[in-house]
């Protein structure tokens, strides 16, 4: 065992027996850790959740559901173009202080600017710290849409758009847009820290951050100020647990009382447990393959389609999911306004791959690189063993694929560069909005530079069109029409090799209270609550 994992088992039990009796503490048995804690510079849900306690936004996602309520801004108005927003914030709303800092006032206006400039102006002080990778900011073409964001008053907030944007509201919804104070940020410039505010953060959230030990455990307190009321939990933890079927054993025994991303094999006797009730709902995810399309073999579209009719996907869902997970013909979920069910799915035909492939030129097959990530993920249980069955299947047709590997960092920095031929990867819907999914991950603003998550590098004008008119057209029925057509593009084109949508299943100890499932896969615990026995 790791020395940093034996940290974990011992020091949370520890922890537990050191809480007051009266104090109730919820422990969540998280997978992995956080990059940091600014959600301005991340994509994976692990980071996410352990930013999601610290932070909010001026609006959000209602608990366990994906309308878009208002939350550090009370209200707001938009203009009858749609291109101006203007919100009126919460007043009286309080900062965590730590040992960094004390804050000197509420939250305000100028905390809000500050959110938008360090992602937005490069000339920002703030820009480059901790990284200058504003990924959602930059896929989500926020530096060309937005014209621009003013203070009106201490407590006012108006933001212009260069052109109407259909999601807007719920891109403000999503993490990217936390809110961080300026004021400490100011204060941790002075003192030549400025990383701080990222690595030690204070937000405006229910829960305050008290301790982080990286691969072991995070600890949070409730914050007695916070503007919505006292959380129902005094402490929170986060016992930082990599391996599911540790996970799993920690649950059974009372040591945690939620856990992330069961692994499908336990579900049997984790339904037969009689504490231990599972959560489930369809996820609105997508697990992939993506070809490297502008890299050779894969910038011909006959060897993309070969290879998609080689692999045999039902087998792979079947062997891997184990009834968790469906299989995906499209690149969002069928639980999503738009989905183009008439879309039909690649064959599986070893034969005819072998004739298309031969056809573009490699009668004898070819070789390649398959990446497959090093971790549990809410779209996929296990990228290692459908790297395998995927591999065996290329074989079939002449293709040898050598798998590889990467510190899941160092997995997303280098495939998001696109230094792959094919790699695994997948994407949690951010705002139930399909161009969170379609423009994000497939549209050309993404592809272009080397931090985008398009890690196909694919670039097509007439599906690129089509998903950047349905950003500013505001009709959902007209909005449905260009996501379905770009939904048959990027079928013929076949960017990536579509896997599974997985199904969402959380395992929680029946003694918690309100715990809701995100439909975005995050982890919230502000509301919930446990019975003590």
């Amino acid at each position: 065992m790791k020395k940093s994992a034996l940290f974990a088992a011992i020091c949370v039990p520890a922890f537990l027996a050191a809480a007051p009796l009266a104090a109730k503490t919820l422990v969540y048995c998280s997978e992995g850790s956080p990059e940091n804690f600014y959600p301005g510079v991340n994509t994976t849900g692990t980071s996410f959740d352990a930013a999601e306690q610290i932070y909010n936004r001026i609006v959000e996602f209602e608990r366990g559901g994906t309308k878009v309520v208002p939350s550090l801004a009370e209200k707001w108005e938009v203009s009858a173009d749609g291109t101006v927003y203007t919100f009126s914030l919460r007043k009286g709303v309080k900062w965590h202080s730590n040992k960094n800092f004390k804050p000197t006032r509420d939250m305000n206006a100028d905390d809000i600017v500050f959110m938008f400039e360090r992602q937005w102006k490069e000339e920002n002080p703030f820009f480059k710290v901790t990284s200058p990778n504003h990924s959602y900011f930059n896929d989500m073409g926020m530096p060309k849409l937005l014209k621009s964001v003013e203070k009106v008053d201490d407590y006012t907030v108006r933001i212009t758009l260069n052109q109407p944007e259909a999601p807007f509201l719920a891109n403000m919804a999503m993490m990217w847009s936390s809110v961080q104070s300026k004021e400490y940020a100011d204060a941790m410039m002075k003192a030549g820290t400025p990383e701080k505010i990222d690595q030690e953060p204070i937000g405006t959230g229910p829960f305050s951050l008290v301790q982080y030990q990286k691969d072991a455990i995070i600890r949070y307190k409730a914050f007695p100020e916070y503007w919505a009321g006292k959380a129902k939990i005094d402490d929170l933890v986060f016992s930082i647990t990599p391996d599911a079927s540790v996970r799993w054993a920690k649950l059974q025994k009372g040591e945690c009382h939620v856990m992330p991303y069961p692994n499908p094999a336990d579900l049997e006797a984790m339904k037969k447990d009689p504490n231990v009730q599972i959560l489930e709902q369809a996820g609105l995810n997508v697990g992939y393959l993506a070809y490297q399309t502008t890299k050779k073999p894969f910038d011909d579209v006959r060897v993309r389609k070969a290879f998609n009719m080689a692999m045999n996907k039902k087998a792979i869902v079947d062997a891997v999911f184990l009834g968790s997970g469906v299989p995906a013909k499209n690149p969002i979920p069928p639980s999503m306004w738009s989905y183009n069910d008439s879309v039909k799915e690649d064959e599986y035909n070893p034969e005819a791959a072998k004739k298309l492939l031969a056809e573009a030129g490699y009668p004898n097959g070819l070789e390649t690189d398959l990446w497959a990530m090093p971790v549990q993920r809410p779209y996929n249980p296990n990228a290692r063993r459908i790297a395998e069955l995927m591999q065996a299947d290329l074989a079939k047709i002449g293709v040898k694929a050598e798998i590889k590997s990467f510190e899941w960092g160092e997995y997303r920095k280098r495939a998001q560069a696109g230094e792959h031929q094919m790699a695994q990867l997948g994407w949690t819907g951010d705002n139930g909005d399909p161009d969170n999914f379609l423009h994000t991950l497939l549209g050309c603003a993404s592809a272009q530079s080397n931090s985008g998550s398009n890690i196909a590098k694919w670039c097509h004008k007439p599906f690129d069109d089509l998903v950047t008119k349905a950003k500013v057209t505001t009709n959902q029925a007209e909005r449905t029409k260009l996501y379905e057509q770009a939904q048959l593009i990027f079928k013929e084109q076949a960017p990536w090799f579509t896997v599974a949508h997985a199904v969402q299943l959380k395992p929680v100890r029946k003694e918690v209270v309100d715990f809701k499932l995100s439909p975005f896969g995050r982890h919230t615990f502000y509301g919930v609550d446990i019975n003590s026995k």
